[in-house]
């Protein structure tokens, strides 16, 4: 997808103010059993099609209205994703104004985990072995 001049500068705004890290390092970090939790801020239909195991859905419309009910915890390390590292960081930017001191923007996001064959829930499907 190309994105427009004005999206990109507001997210390269968002990108000099917040912690990105390589879709690779946090798999890493959980394959070492790291506290991390996964919160997916895309849409309601491209979590609906799969997400990383064991990923919380607060998609980008409503994460900064519903996050402080879901993590109290202001200082929980959170992962945000999206498909590819643009949305989650304009949302890791907000967060990070309401007090969350540990966000990191997953870059590459669902299309660099899942082109790198990492596992995936979907739909009707049990946590993956």
């Amino acid at each position: 997808m190309k994105h427009s001049p004005g999206f990109l500068k507001l997210v390269d705004d968002a990108k000099s103010r917040i912690r990105e890290a390589d879709f690779r390092e946090i798999k890493r970090r959980l394959d070492k059993l790291e506290k991390l939790t996964l919160v997916d801020v895309r849409e309601d239909n491209e979590w609906a099609r799969g997400h990383l195991p064991g990923a919380v859905h607060l998609g980008k419309g409503i994460i900064e209205r519903d996050v402080e009910q879901a993590f109290p915890d202001k200082e929980a390390p959170l992962v945000l994703y999206c498909g590819g590292g643009f949305r989650s960081a304009l949302v890791a930017d907000n967060l990070q104004k309401m007090g969350y001191t540990n966000v990191i923007s997953m870059d590459g996001g669902w299309r660099g985990w899942t082109s790198a064959g990492y596992p995936v829930e979907k739909p009707g499907e049990g946590a993956p072995e």
